[in-house]
């Protein structure tokens, strides 16, 4: 199958590999990483729940991406104008059916882990998977998409922020400890910041496609700011374990993530718009990655 008339043909490999958006798989990295080593501040690490936990996340992150191909094509929010990567289905690389029936098939791998998950942790895990799946199709999917309705901010921070760390502790430890919930805080808006990138992105095309995003709904100016708030509050609510918490001095390693974060801010601060805003949202999700992983490491160590 080739992506347009005339076009080099895209291999099925690379057209899955468009669809799962790869590149932002690390989403679902950095709250696993945070709860464990929430977990193992606790004394409380266990090796399998931890790496189902992470193998679950990472199939409903690839579920959701699915659905937001296939769901966004179908409602006409991805045409040619389109300023983001290509999508599977808008340029002819997969049908609507294949990406539906993968979508379906990673859906079930994760609900298998889930199985396992909810020997470990009980039927709040059952539950938590439910909500997951159900989210990541009404996201974009359904005849009230939440993600056209200005709450999709919302939605990834308490998924991948109040679900994801707190419920990655909980299938380790049996029980969450409170500063789970403080975790939680810094890693929902470093995820969040990546969306909030590609709606900044958007702003244009999705206003015509009758997307109204929080991006769409703020403006440039609101959408930037708002930005630098998730990326700022994300730091000050990690330090702050240290002198109000119970971390100690290895939380300043979250420092390091000021580095990767330069990069990715500095198109965002500097006014950038359309498809150059796409290397911010490549090095937005590396920074997410880095500061999850340093913070996780801070977490563990002190």
């Amino acid at each position: 199958m080739t992506a347009a008339v005339g076009a080099a043909p895209i291999s099925k490999l690379r057209a899955w590999r468009l669809a799962a958006r790869v590149p932002t798989l690390s989403a679902s990295v950095a709250p696993v990483a945070v709860g464990t080593g929430v977990a193992i501040r606790y004394d409380s690490f266990e090796l399998l729940p931890a790496l189902a936990a992470l193998f679950a996340a990472l199939c409903l992150q690839v579920g959701a991406n699915l659905a937001n191909d296939v769901f966004d094509f179908r409602k006409g929010a991805d045409t040619v104008e389109r300023l983001g990567p290509p999508r599977a289905v808008q340029m002819g690389m997969l049908s609507e059916r294949e990406v539906v029936a993968g979508m379906w098939l990673v859906f079930a791998m994760a609900a298998v882990a889930g199985i396992y998950l909810a020997y470990a942790g009980g039927w709040p895990i059952i539950i938590a998977g439910l909500a997951c799946i159900g989210g990541a199709i009404v996201y974009t999917g359904g005849p009230w998409p939440i993600g056209y309705h200005g709450l999709g901010d919302l939605f990834t921070f308490v998924f991948f922020g109040f679900v994801a760390v707190p419920g990655t502790v909980f299938v380790q430890a049996e029980a969450i400890p409170d500063f789970a919930w403080v975790a939680a805080i810094p890693v929902g808006a470093t995820v969040t910041s990546i969306l909030v990138v590609n709606n900044l992105r958007d702003i244009a095309t999705d206003r015509r496609a009758g997307k109204r995003t929080l991006g769409v709904a703020m403006g440039d100016l609101w959408t930037r700011r708002w930005y630098g708030f998730l990326v700022g509050t994300a730091f000050v609510v990690a330090l702050a374990g240290w002198p109000l918490g119970p971390l100690g001095w290895p939380v300043l390693l979250v420092l390091g993530a000021l580095l990767p974060l330069a990069k990715a801010a500095r198109p965002v601060v500097d006014g950038t718009t359309g498809r150059a805003l796409n290397a911010s949202l490549k090095a937005t999700a590396n920074f997410n990655l880095v500061f999850g992983l340093l913070f996780a490491l801070g977490i563990a160590t002190s």
